[in-house]
């Protein structure tokens, strides 16, 4: 209270000092310029259309929601993006066509889809289509928007249904408009028909570039500089970051795995432990005693449940105990503690049964409101559906006859229904537990009702097969974990590796002398993954910051231990020949250039002998079926070979791997048609069959502004 008087007392100065140091702050910010940084407001823009922050939002929201959570954050973004650039492309070229996609347009496609038509809650009495049902549905969940999350997200999902209606009205609008300028005349269908079916006998020379010796020939770093130039769509990158890392796992030692092993040997048996609540010694009852396992597993701390299932010796899961000690065993004989896929496990024989290996069974399926079964047109709830399965299961314990009879008329399950309610047989682990525990452990003939998900089940056992003995194996388990101890020590590791770096110590060298494994990559703008340490969007966000410079260093926290980053380069975007064989390319050019000088003969013959190989002959070569004999495929050859005339020799075919020199025998044309509609038919549907291709055309033609890396 005196320390709250005293600031009463001096509130006027303390104002003043804090209006001061505001003031100076904002002063910094504007000698240093980073006050009024221009950071993008806009996720992007695509052809001068901006996509907003919250535009953008909603739409890594709805992919996110689509996944059920199953996705990565970097994935519903990336899937987020590339459907907005879809879109405003396609938005672009329909303004420049003149089309528009209205209201109305999208309306009718809503009310025409098959799901809308034909789902109950849009039809009306006599079952036909109401489109005011839908009105009313679309009013509905749009009032329950502003009442919770879940109204929030049922409106948001109808919007961007919607959306994507509109969507694909637009993009199929424009699709359509391209597919009608593909067409194709039957001059065009002829020559395809041609270049298809042509075939050709030939001899021939190959020379293939592995005859001349790289040692031979001179690639410079010009040649390699002017060959990227010519070809930039080829080899042009993005910016990129070169980094180099040092991770450090979290691994328990040998001492705290002796501890879990030692923490799980005190649960065998019952002892006794100080009671604080009863102010005495009480007797705890041990793992080898317990006879209520759920409970034991649940206040001893398991890190596995307890599976309260049978097994035969054939369906026995894999332990480390032999199969057969545990089927020679007693209940409650109790082996371990062993190690085993990261944990130290205690296992129990808990009960012994005979059962079944396989049963046939029949039921009838009563939904309630909530069960899984349940549609738009169930109404009764749980009591009132357990009194429709009773009357059914009194009527048909009087007449069993009826079973099927009312199987096929009242059943929820409609593939079993129309089967008399027959499932067949099936295995232990087939069906659901309540429904599994009382066909297997009661006896043939037997009919009773069974509660599960998806409603009420009125069974009738059918039969059973191989009836043997089961035993149901507790396991009881510790996950072997890194302790607090061990944690410090990685931690301080990991501090002291960055600690020594930012003394401008070598990364690669301090490696080696500690013995750590160092990892150098490349990594672009909105990568996710970073090799062994897995999803790192972090890392990428820190490696391409404007702050960040060359030869920075940080410790990241990642899953399971540390990252110490080092950023090494900064990689502009451009034209590069990484990771590429431009030098093999040029390579063969210079090879091809040295065969063509040496082969000047007139004939295969001196060629054959220019080049210290021999003439082959290949028969029936075309372009659909493009083998030579003995050597392999060559459709880049088979493409020329095709269109020569008879006994004209042919120099220098480049083909990826070497130079032919051919010489046609004999030319094989095709069966001239009277008609050549359908080649050009099919040439035009393999022309129009390319909507992937307009996509990327017009992007490729648009401007595209992409800012997510800023935000993401």
């Amino acid at each position: 209270m005196a320390v709250l008087s005293k600031i009463r007392e001096r509130s006027l100065f303390l104002i003043i000092i804090i209006a001061l140091a505001l003031f100076s702050f904002v002063l910094s910010g504007l000698f240093d310029g980073n006050l009024f940084d221009k950071v993008p407001s806009e996720i992007g823009e695509v052809n001068g259309e901006s996509i907003g922050r919250e535009e953008f939002a909603q739409q890594v929201e709805f992919y996110r929601s689509s996944s059920n959570g199953r996705g990565t954050n970097n994935q519903n973004v990336n899937n987020a993006w590339n459907s907005l650039i879809r879109e405003k492309v396609y938005e672009t070229q329909l303004k420049k066509s003149g089309i528009v996609v209205g209201e109305k347009d999208i309306w009718d496609a809503l009310v025409n889809q098959i799901k809308t038509q034909g789902s109950p809650q849009f039809l009306n009495e006599i079952g036909l289509f109401d489109e005011e049902k839908l009105k009313e549905y679309i009013a509905t969940i749009q009032e329950s928007a502003g009442e919770n999350e879940q109204g929030k997200a049922a409106w948001l999902n109808w919007l961007n249904y919607e959306k994507r209606v509109k969507n694909n009205i637009e993009q199929t609008t424009y699709n359509a408009l391209i597919k009608a300028g593909l067409s194709s005349t039957l001059s065009e269908g002829k020559s395809h028909y041609y270049f298809q079916n042509t075939n050709v006998d030939l001899q021939y020379v190959y020379v293939p570039f592995s005859t001349i010796s790289d040692s031979l020939i001179t690639v410079t770093d010009n040649d390699i500089k002017d060959y990227i130039k010519k070809h930039p769509k080829e080899y042009t990158v993005e910016e990129s970051r070169e980094i180099q890392y040092v991770s450090f796992t979290i691994k328990p030692s040998i001492e705290d795995e002796e501890e879990v092993k030692n923490s799980l040997g005190q649960v065998i048996n019952d002892r006794e432990e100080y009671s604080s609540a009863a102010k005495t010694n009480v007797n705890i009852v041990g793992f080898k005693n317990a006879t209520n396992m759920s409970e034991f597993y649940s206040e001893n701390g398991s890190d596995t449940p307890f599976d309260n299932s049978f097994y035969t010796k054939n369906n026995m899961p894999k332990t480390s105990i032999a199969i057969d000690t545990l089927f020679n065993a007693k209940i409650n004989d109790v082996f371990g503690p062993y190690k085993e896929d990261g944990f130290y496990k205690l296992l129990k024989i808990s009960a012994v049964k005979q059962l079944p290996d396989s049963v046939k069974a029949s039921h009838i399926l009563i939904p309630f409101v909530g069960s899984t079964t349940a549609d738009a047109s169930v109404t009764q709830n749980s009591e009132e559906a357990k009194k429709v399965a009773d009357s059914i299961l009194t009527v048909i314990k009087e007449d069993k006859s009826k079973f099927e009879e009312l199987a096929k008329e009242i059943s929820i399950d409609k593939v079993s229904g129309a089967k008399g309610g027959d499932l067949g047989w099936f295995t232990y682990k087939t069906m659901i537990p309540e429904f599994r525990d009382y066909v297997f452990e009661n006896n043939v003939n037997d009919m009773e009702i069974v509660k599960s998900q998806f409603g009420y089940h009125i069974i009738r056992i059918d039969g059973q097969k191989n009836i043997q003995k089961n035993i149901q194996a507790a396991i009881f388990s510790r996950k072997i974990e890194a302790s607090e101890k061990t944690e410090n020590m990685i931690f301080e590791k990991a501090e002291t590796f960055s600690s020594n770096l930012s003394s401008n110590k070598d990364i690669t060298a301090l490696s080696k002398e500690n013995r750590y494994v160092s990892n150098t990559i490349d990594i672009e703008k909105f990568d996710d993954n970073i090799s062994q340490l897995g999803s790192q969007r972090q890392i990428v966000r820190w490696a391409f910051e404007e702050n960040t410079e060359v030869n920075d260093i940080k410790r990241f926290d990642i899953d399971n231990g540390y990252a110490v980053v080092i950023l090494n380069k900064k990689n502009k975007a451009g034209l590069s020949a990484k990771g590429k064989n431009v030098r093999g390319i040029i390579l063969n050019q210079k090879k091809a250039e040295l065969i063509k000088e040496k082969s000047i003969g007139e004939t295969l013959e001196e060629i054959a002998k220019q080049n210290s190989t021999t003439i082959r002959s290949s028969l029936a070569i075309s372009n659909t079926s493009p083998v030579f004999a003995g050597l392999g495929r060559f459709t880049d050859i088979a493409g020329v070979v095709t269109s020569l005339n008879e006994n004209i020799l042919a120099k220098n075919i480049i083909g990826k791997n070497g130079i032919a020199f051919a010489k046609v025998t004999k030319k094989n044309s095709p069966t001239e048609l009277n008609n050549y509609n359908s080649n050009k038919k099919s040439l035009e549907k393999e022309l129009q069959n390319r909507n992937l291709q307009i996509f990327n055309a017009i992007k490729d033609n648009s401007e595209i502004i992409d800012n997510r890396s800023i935000f993401y």
